[in-house]
């Protein structure tokens, strides 16, 4: 049965053994494990892989996290370079990159509450993160199932909320009210904070007698009994702002032993960096093209919208304006038989929208022909410049220019995880120093058994921060995150029943 339901209420200042700063699927997969639902191997469960079914049934008796993640994770190959989320996602869905999608899961789920930890999931609107603010009408990348988390099959859902069960990718819309229902039925309210502005976060020495609950309090003042330094434990300070309803800031301050990153990675759009980038016609958010074009901004427009980008984002753009009638010139850098084009790595049958994108890429692109009246792709180009007479200067790879008087332009090139609230924005935290974390090139480096940062302990990342950009890979690192934080809580108690066994105070 789900935990209890409660109401969380911010009582500044106050001192929490964890919180999650974010609560899409990253922090509500955190938050269901810590509030002690735990992984079980099934009674007649048989995985495919002989070898893992051998190191699983060692340990029958035991729950996923009690055993040793590396030792279970040997051998593993997946879609993630992090062995813990192939680990899971193996566990989850069997065979799944075989082409076994319906091959049942070797895992059952108990809810043990003795194992629950306190914390809190900060986020800045209702659970779900960046799910909630997506366009509703499109389908998702990865297959329904791929989106659900632990112990709430998203095919069980969808056939109580679904009109349309047909069609196995899910919409955004689908997806956010899945999470948001997700919440409330496993009992996890009374760790989520909503409208919650995390703005500054940073390790500080705080004294523990002010605390969230008596569990809490023993907690921290057995950890604090047994210290050389008898007075402080060095937490983290997390201020921030909740914003209330009537649109008033009400500022908070927290203080945590642990802090986790699951902050995800749509908060800062990448940017092109060339002049005339932050003049009012260029955007870089597909969702304000879209309410334009659904107030009829663009309504016998003649002047083409200026699409900079060769991903799915830059692809549903490209999709919105052509289902409205609204012409198109579409940049991008890569070459159009690149290999790494996204396009290239999905199939047709299950994803025909972005293959008709991409049919028009090949087909109606500026050299083979003449500009096409409503779509014409410009492969291997770059934008030089926006100039404020709504004009915009393009290059191609060989240093040829050409000018094009166009109505909007949208930049969707990606986007940046924003940790604005850490010390230089987190540069310090991944693989290559001094650099920004990006999800793909430079994300936060971790120990791959146990996901706390290499560079900062008591700092954990799981999700796109570490690498997993897909769903049903950062359950793999929320399961590492909670053996880690157990096996430290049982030690320490541990150390505190023997230190009181033996009369120290």
């Amino acid at each position: 049965m789900p935990l209890a339901e409660e109401t969380t209420v911010l009582d500044p200042p106050r001192t929490v053994p964890i919180v999650i700063i974010g609560n899409g699927p990253s922090g509500i997969c955190l938050s269901y494990m810590l509030s002690g639902y735990r992984p079980y191997l099934c009674p007649d469960a048989v995985h495919p892989n002989s070898i893992l079914q051998s190191k699983l049934e060692e340990a029958r008796h035991l729950s996923i996290p009690e055993q040793d993640l590396e030792y279970l994770s040997e051998g593993l190959e997946g879609r993630s370079s992090n062995p813990v989320a192939v680990l899971f996602d193996t566990l989850l869905h069997p065979n799944a990159d075989f082409g076994y999608d319906d091959y049942p899961t070797v895992l059952q789920w108990k809810l043990e509450s003795e194992h629950y930890i306190p914390h809190l999931v900060l986020g800045k609107g209702p659970p779900g993160g960046a799910w909630n603010d997506m366009e509703e009408s499109m389908l998702t990348l990865s297959l329904g199932d791929w989106m659900e988390l632990p112990g709430l099959k998203f095919k069980d859902w969808t056939l109580c909320n679904r009109r349309n069960s047909k069609n196995d990718r899910a919409t955004p819309a689908e997806v956010a009210s899945y999470y948001k229902h997700y919440v409330k039925l496993m009992g996890l309210k009374r760790n989520f904070i909503d409208n919650s502005y995390v703005t500054y976060v940073a390790k500080t020495y705080r004294e523990p007698e002010e605390s969230a609950c008596e569990e809490t309090t023993r907690i921290l003042s057995e950890q604090a009994q047994h210290k050389q330094n008898h007075d402080y434990l060095k937490n983290w300070e997390i201020q921030g702002y909740r914003r209330a309803a009537d649109g008033s800031r009400e500022p908070f301050c927290l203080f945590a032993e642990t802090v986790v990153l699951a902050t995800g990675t749509f908060d800062a759009p990448a940017r092109l960096e060339v002049n005339g980038e932050d003049l009012p016609y260029v955007a870089h958010s597909l969702t304000e093209f879209e309410a334009a074009v659904c107030k009829g901004k663009f309504r016998g427009t003649t002047d083409p919208v200026l699409i900079v980008g060769a991903g799915l984002t830059a692809a549903d753009a490209v999709l919105c304006a052509h289902n409205h009638n609204i012409p198109v010139i579409h940049v991008f850098r890569r070459r159009l038989n690149d290999p790494n084009l996204i396009f290239k790595q999905l199939p047709k049958k299950l994803y025909p929208e972005y293959h008709r994108v991409y049919h028009m890429m090949c087909t109606q692109s500026y050299g083979t022909s003449s500009i096409h009246t409503k779509y014409t792709s410009f492969p291997e180009h770059c934008v030089l410049s926006f100039n404020p007479d709504m004009k915009c200067v393009l290059q191609s790879s060989s240093g040829l220019k050409k000018v094009f008087k166009i109505s909007k332009a949208l930049v969707l090139i990606g986007s940046h995880p924003n940790l604005f609230f850490l010390k230089e924005q987190g540069r310090s935290l991944g693989h290559h120093p001094n650099q920004p974390i990006a999800c793909k090139g430079n994300p936060v480096e971790i120990n791959p058994y146990t996901y706390e940062a290499s560079k900062e302990p008591n700092l954990f990342a799981l999700g796109p921060l570490v690498g997993d950009n897909f769903i049903r890979f950062l359950k793999g690192g929320a399961l590492a995150i909670t053996r880690c934080l157990e096996m430290r809580l049982k030690n320490k108690n541990q150390i505190d029943e023997s230190a009181s066994n033996n009369g120290v105070c």
